[in-house]
């Protein structure tokens, strides 16, 4: 007999293997082994049948995919001389990105059925600890109701965490995995093979060649998050102020006028922009046919102009989103605490700055975490807009207004650098995460929660 306290910890496999039956010994070797001999056949045939399955593509296929995930292939595409047709002619070879993606997806595959080994230890444990306490040990139909009923969390589950799986881990280990790699225009597949090369690619963009090129592009990042981030806040507190103002006539025509900026789609709004901001568009026209310039404004076309171009366009979009949820704050602050205040001889300045801003920023605190990271990744804005021009000869593959994601998409999509791509991907998640634990655990709405 066992310790009633023994059953709450449970027993270690090392001693499940010691003191447990033939079968659920046998459990360590084939899977569901205790199961069928507990007349727990669905169960049973489940682990068994995934075991076998596991051993057949593991030797029909599995195993090639594991071993070539060291090298990523071996064998080149070309031409070689054919004797019995007295040409030369196309050898297939080795396609390193297929080789390195179904390695990965082999060991994502192999720790599945760890995992499923695991469990099918625990399920052999459970039925042993119960025999040992004498209760009886469920029944198929059991465990079928228990998946319907107290573990139906568990059940709705499975599918989704196995798309999960394999629509997003595994997509996400790929491109991790280039980064590592020598995955460059000059060894595309599947002409040509690419292999590992460790963190020589991270060397190259922090201390490298691309270094002239990361931390310029670093620099504008941040500096563009922050500065879009607070324009757009603090504005929009001010136009929520004084579309909140007492006295105010048409307050609902004032307040729809800006959320309409809101209803028309972001791109719309971008490439109309970006017609009107043109050398030889109506702004510039217009401003011409006044005398009061004698050339075009170079708005998207000079580094620094095409920099205030896009802060001030941003502006425009991003104010009405910050001012309709100001708008909800002010309307809902405690008035006697306001009323109180001006009793006490307070202007609307000093009401301002001690009731109705530390009110708005204590809520308003995550939402602008999350606007300084979704600015770090504002795709849209950038390449709308200005496209990361104007071009810059300093830079490698990026222009005078990219940021790190845009010059991400050009080394992807221009210059087929995936393993620098990767690289920066990278970097950006690590800046992105960083930044958001420590600024989110330093906030008073943390600290309150």
């Amino acid at each position: 007999m066992f310790h009633k306290k023994r059953y709450e910890q449970h027993m270690t496999f090392t001693e499940l293997l010691k003191t447990g039956d033939f079968a659920t010994k046998l459990s360590f070797l084939i899977m569901g082994a205790a199961n069928l001999a507990n007349r727990q056949f669905l169960k049973g045939i489940l682990f068994l049948g995934a075991q076998l399955g596991f051993l057949y593509w593991l030797i029909r296929n599995g195993w090639h995919a594991l071993s070539m995930l060291g090298t990523l292939g071996t064998k080149k595409q070309g031409l070689v001389f054919d004797q019995s047709l007295g040409i030369r002619v196309l050898q297939e070879g080795d396609n390193s990105m297929l080789l390195l993606l179904f390695g990965i997806a082999a060991a994502l595959v192999c720790i599945m059925i760890l995992l499923l080994y695991i469990i099918n230890l625990k399920s052999a444990r459970h039925i042993f600890e119960l025999k040992q306490a004498r209760k009886p040990v469920p029944t198929t139909k059991e465990d079928l109701k228990s998946l319907l009923n107290e573990r139906f969390h568990a059940t709705l589950m499975t599918i989704p965490l196995l798309g999960v799986l394999f629509f997003t881990v595994l997509p996400l280990l790929y491109m991790i995995s280039i980064a590592f790699t020598n995955y460059d225009h000059n060894h595309l597949p599947p002409k040509n093979l690419f292999s590992w090369v460790g963190l020589k690619n991270f060397g190259n963009v922090i201390t490298g060649d691309m270094a002239s090129t990361f931390f310029p592009i670093l620099a504008w990042t941040l500096t563009w998050a922050v500065v879009a981030t607070v324009t757009c806040f603090f504005f929009g507190i001010i136009l929520a102020l004084l579309i909140n103002t007492k006295g105010l006539k048409f307050k609902k025509v004032w307040r729809t006028i800006f959320i309409l900026t809101m209803a028309v789609p972001q791109f719309v709004s971008l490439l109309i922009v970006r017609n009107l901001l043109n050398g030889a568009g109506p702004i510039n026209a217009l401003l011409m046919k006044w005398g009061l310039i004698d050339s075009a404004i170079p708005f998207l076309t000079d580094p620094t102009m095409a920099k205030l171009s896009i802060i001030f366009v941003n502006m425009w979009i991003g104010i009405p989103a910050t001012m309709l949820v100001s708008t909800s704050i002010i309307q809902n602050l405690p008035e006697d605490q306001i009323e109180a205040a001006r009793i006490d001889g307070a202007n609307k300045w000093q009401i301002f700055r001690t009731i109705t801003f530390p009110q708005i920023l204590f809520i308003m605190t995550p939402s602008l975490i999350q606007q300084f990271i979704g600015n770090i990744n504002n795709f849209n804005v950038i390449y709308l807009l200005t496209g990361g021009g104007p071009s810059n000869s300093n830079y490698y593959g990026a222009g005078s207004t990219d940021l790190l994601v845009t010059w991400l998409y050009n080394l992807t999509v221009n210059t087929m650098d995936y393993n620098l791509a990767s690289v920066i991907g990278i970097l950006i998640f690590i800046l992105s995460a960083v930044f958001s634990l420590v600024a989110y655990t330093r906030t008073n709405s943390f600290k309150e929660a």
